[in-house]
Formats: structure tokens, sequence, C-alpha cells
């Protein structure tokens, strides 16, 4: 049986296999949490392989989760939020990032890993503004008609969607239909925030890009596509991005001046937020 880090308590959460590698682990991983197992680190160890700071997508993916929500809370005016695909609780969740801007704001977690659901639970026992539920993001009308979304966030005034760090794990298509299955559904003055992983296009990172994915897509994970910027586009359902647009990660507002060149791979993830007129 894999076993957990050194750190980890002994007792694993019921439902949770520990002979498979679970994304949510997988990303704790990379941020160098403590809930994770064997096989979940060793899909980082085959990815490192070919892409040694492989970590780099984690955490440029995490600093604009951060970014978003202070944006949304501060800048947009946004009380609500559905963050899809939350994973498990890390330092700066979003409920903490924008409740701490908002106190009112409500925030709907949605995951259906096991270990998630279990430690969310616990966290936000003592939050009655932040709820967790389980449904498969990938099923947009399980999750927008899921009753604590409909008991939790108000459909009649905007609302933030998140899909941070989560679908290049959908294979299916291009996943354009299914994003505007969420896009449809949202008020006026929403906003939708997406941070994927990113073929650039040029000749030396998209062979990278290329070898992360065989690596990501042929692990105990299996999953992890590298789609172009036009197809990651597709996924705003024609929706207005906000300046800058859909660009690296880092570059998306970041919180200072960029004084060391980012690493090969922080180039192979962008992300951007789209408004609802």
């Amino acid at each position: 049986m894999s076993q957990p880090s050194a750190a980890y308590p002994s007792v694993v959460p019921v439902g949770v296999d520990t002979a498979r590698a679970s994304i949510a682990r997988v990303y704790d991983a990379a941020l160098n949490g403590k809930d994770n197992f064997d096989i979940d680190r060793d899909v980082l160890a085959q990815v490192r392989t070919v892409a040694p700071q492989v970590n780099d997508l984690a955490w440029a993916n995490r600093d604009f989760l951060i970014r978003s929500c202070r944006f949304l809370a501060s800048q947009a005016g946004i009380d609500q939020f559905l963050d899809l695909g939350s994973g498990l609780p890390t330092a700066e969740n979003t409920h903490q990032v924008v409740q701490r801007i908002r106190p009112e704001a409500h925030v709907v977690y949605v995951d259906n890993d096991p270990m998630v659901l279990t430690h969310a639970r616990a966290l936000l026992e003592s939050n009655p503004q932040t709820s967790i539920v389980s449904a498969d993001i990938f099923r947009p009308h399980e999750v927008l008609n899921n009753a604590t979304v409909r008991d939790e966030l108000d459909f009649s005034r905007p609302i933030a969607v998140f899909h941070i760090g989560t679908l290049h794990h959908y294979l299916g298509d291009d996943g354009s239909a299914l994003m505007q299955t969420y896009v449809d559904a949202l008020p006026s003055g929403s906003y939708l925030a997406i941070a994927h992983f990113y073929d650039p296009g040029d000749p030396e990172l998209s062979e990278l890009a290329r070898q992360m994915e065989d690596k990501f897509v042929h692990s105990p994970m299996g999953s992890g596509r590298f789609r172009t910027r036009d197809e990651i586009a597709a996924m705003f359902g024609g929706l207005e991005l906000v300046e800058p647009g859909l660009v690296l990660c880092d570059e998306w507002w970041p919180d200072g001046p960029q004084l060391a060149p980012l690493s090969p791979v922080r180039r192979c993830i962008a992300g951007g937020i789209a408004y609802k007129p």
C-alpha cells in the first residue's frame, strides 16, 4: 500500500483509494503539502524526469488563484464564489482571501475527492458562509442543480466561478461546450476565472509542454492536457476578458516586478478572468 507522508495522520478517510493517484493529492504534493501518498508523489517524479521544475505549475496556479480572489472581492465587488475542483485545504484558501476583504462573502467549494471532502468539512465546520458539496465539476448540470449550491448562492446576483487548475484534467473534448453551460447559467455582472496548462506554440516550450503532458497522461493520475491559447480562450464562452486578457498566470497582474526570469515550466500555464455583461 502507498504510504502517506511522514506528517500525515495514520487514519485515512473512508473512501480514499491509496492505490490510485488523486489530482487533488498530486497538487498538494506539488505545493509541499502533507496530505498525499507515495503514488501521488510518483506522478511528480515521472514528470520531473522531463521538467525538473514541475512544481512551478502548482505554484503559478496558486498565486493566480490568490490574486484573482483579491481582485474579484476588492475591485469587482463580488461576494459570491463558486470554486470548482477546490482541492485540499492549504494556506490562503479562496474563502480566507475573499472573506478577509468581504466578511459577508459566501463561498461554495465543489469537489468529489473523498480526502478533500473530509478535510474541508472539518475546516469549514465553524464557517456558516462557506460550504463544500460533492459533485463532478465536469458535469455542470449536476453542479448547478445541487441543492446546496442553489441555497447558498443567489443566481439573481453576480457570482464568480473558478475553474482554476482543473480543466486540463478534462479529457472528453475541447471543454468549450461544458464551459458554455456554466457561462449560460451565470447572471449578468458575473465573472469566470480559468487557469490551464498551456502549450505556448514556441517550438522549445511546446516540446516541453508535450513531454509534460505525456508524462501526466500516462502516469497513475491519467490526465493533464496542455492546450493552445485558442483552445483555452474558447472555454470563456465568448465573455469579455478583463485586461490583460489570457496571459501566463504569472503575468496576470503580478504583485510586483518580475526580477528573476520565469522558469520554462511557469511559461506553460496560462490564466485569465472574463466578465459577463
